[in-house]
């Protein structure tokens, strides 16, 4: 018996070993996070912020998300990132400040919402305190969430107490 013998150029050898690179590649990667974009995700004052977030959030690495201007942290995600939520307008939520940024808390169960206070586009955080701290959180986000000129800070009781009286 004869066998047919077929040229095998190194061209077509590059091209298989090409295409199992490219699958193994993307196998080993982490899904895309699917999150919802913000209503304004597109103001260009998002764009400043959101390549200065930091790559890791405590032990959470940053991943790809599948909207402008969303980040997420970790695999499951920790914490997921919105820029372009609607400003806060005054409110009796708690608000912190951390590094010079205000933020305005509210504790959910088991997801927390922080959002920036004073500053156009809002920036909101979604996170589970029992999964990753609220103060890491803040403080790793704070020289990012700066990017963001403030117009206005949070006011506390104090400040209140000191107001000037009217005539």
């Amino acid at each position: 018996m004869h066998q047919l013998r077929t040229p095998v150029s190194t061209r077509s050898l590059r091209l298989p070993a090409t295409a199992a690179a490219v699958v193994l590649a993307l196998s080993a990667c982490a899904p895309v996070v699917d999150v919802a974009p913000a209503k304004d995700a597109a103001n260009p004052a998002c764009a400043p912020m959101m390549v200065a977030l930091p790559d890791t959030m405590g032990d959470a690495a940053l991943r790809k998300t599948n909207s402008q201007a969303t980040a997420a942290w970790g695999d499951p995600s920790k914490v997921i990132l919105r820029c372009g939520v609607n400003v806060p307008g005054p409110t009796t939520d708690r608000c912190v400040s951390v590094n010079g940024i205000d933020w305005v808390i509210k504790e959910g169960d088991p997801v927390w919402t922080l959002t920036t206070f004073g500053r156009a586009p809002a920036t909101e955080i979604l996170m589970d305190p029992d999964q990753i701290s609220s103060a890491t959180v803040l403080a790793e986000l704070s020289a990012a969430a700066g990017k963001i000129k403030a117009t206005r800070n949070c006011v506390g009781q104090e400040e209140l107490q000191n107001l000037p009286t009217g005539r």
